[in-house]
């Protein structure tokens, strides 16, 4: 069954209020192995990337790579 309007204004406002898009490039193939890497995970393509940036910032930060203001 197809969201009411009502549903898709509560989306748009939910993704509005709650979370930020980053879009990024990657050389041609690499798109693929990224989603067969997530879904081998058992994640979304979404869910890996962030665990992915999660865990460099907090390797980084345990180096002293990475000081946040």
């Amino acid at each position: 069954m197809a969201p009411t309007d009502a549903q898709k204004r509560a989306r748009d406002k939910w993704l509005h209020d709650k979370v930020e898009d980053i879009r990024f490039r990657v050389p041609k193939g690499k798109k693929a192995i990224i989603q067969e890497h997530a879904a081998k995970q058992g994640e979304s393509v979404n869910a890996f990337i962030n665990r992915a940036v999660d865990e460099t910032i907090q390797r980084d930060r345990e180096s002293g790579k990475f000081d946040p203001k």
